[in-house]
């Protein structure tokens, strides 16, 4: 496990992919593109315990991490992720600090956390015996929170004050929604709660991660406004391969449209 060094050292930019498509072969291909993290989707992808077990494998042999974007907050659902192998977790809708500190506290084993023993999968993965996963890696695992609410937006320097977060993506969709404003990125009310949620990044010096960055240009952008971790969506990067390989032979058809 080494997301949490390269979290530590504020010089280390991290390029990651949301998998959406349940697939280990995609899983395998993106992470020996060279990512730095996967974040393997739960949430609202149509991905089952199997397919979770199997994506988290294919990142084997690679520098790639796998996290899982859990359904909810629910400690069942995050024992079983990391059991499963995942080197973290990335909580979707995460409000105030309390809620942060109950994640927290579900990815941890006691006295600090409510972990249960389960590792009879992950000593596998990260190839230790069984009982040297909790000494090993027990504190190695990754908290990344979504902030994707208005609460959150209100509450963000109490958030990010939490110990044992690691990591905040802004999650622009959820974000714009529950502002009223879904999809209008360059809104002010929106671009005044990335700001604010920016600061208080920066100010708590918390890795954060933004996109759909998918171009130079994007990256370029966000970098320039501290962030550290960039990334898009599998299922749009596909999406839009398809539609330009279709745009090229589309332009070049003689047939009538």
């Amino acid at each position: 496990m080494k997301l949490k060094a390269k979290l530590a050292d504020p010089a280390h930019l991290l390029a990651s992919e949301v998998c959406i498509i349940p697939s280990p072969t995609l899983a395998q291909a993106v992470a020996s593109a060279g990512l730095d993290l996967i974040i393997i989707d739960r949430e609202h992808a149509a991905t089952n315990n199997e397919t979770l077990h199997a994506m988290i494998m294919a990142t084997q042999g690679t520098g790639c991490a796998p996290l899982v974007r859990v359904i909810d907050h629910n400690p069942a659902n995050v024992k079983l992720a990391l059991d499963m192998g995942a080197e973290g977790i990335v909580f979707p809708l995460v409000r105030t600090a309390e809620e942060a500190a109950a994640c927290v506290a579900s990815m941890r084993y006691p006295p600090l956390g409510i972990r249960g023993w389960g590792a009879f999968v992950a000593h596998s993965r990260w190839g230790v015996p069984p009982m040297e996963y909790l000494p090993e890696f027990g504190d190695k695992t990754v908290c990344c929170l979504l902030i994707e609410t208005t609460e959150a937006v209100q509450n963000i320097d109490a958030i990010f004050a939490v110990d044992g977060v690691d990591m905040a993506f802004v999650a622009p969709f959820d974000l714009s929604t529950s502002l009223g404003v879904s999809g209008q990125f360059d809104h002010p009310v929106f671009r005044e709660a990335v700001g604010k949620i920016e600061a208080a990044a920066m100010a708590a010096k918390m890795p954060l991660g933004g996109g759909p960055a998918n171009t130079e240009a994007e990256v370029e952008a966000l970098f320039s406004r501290g962030y550290r971790i960039f990334g898009g969506f599998d299922i749009f990067q596909i999406k839009r391969a398809v539609a330009d390989l279709v745009g090229f032979v589309a332009a070049r058809s003689r047939a009538p449209a």
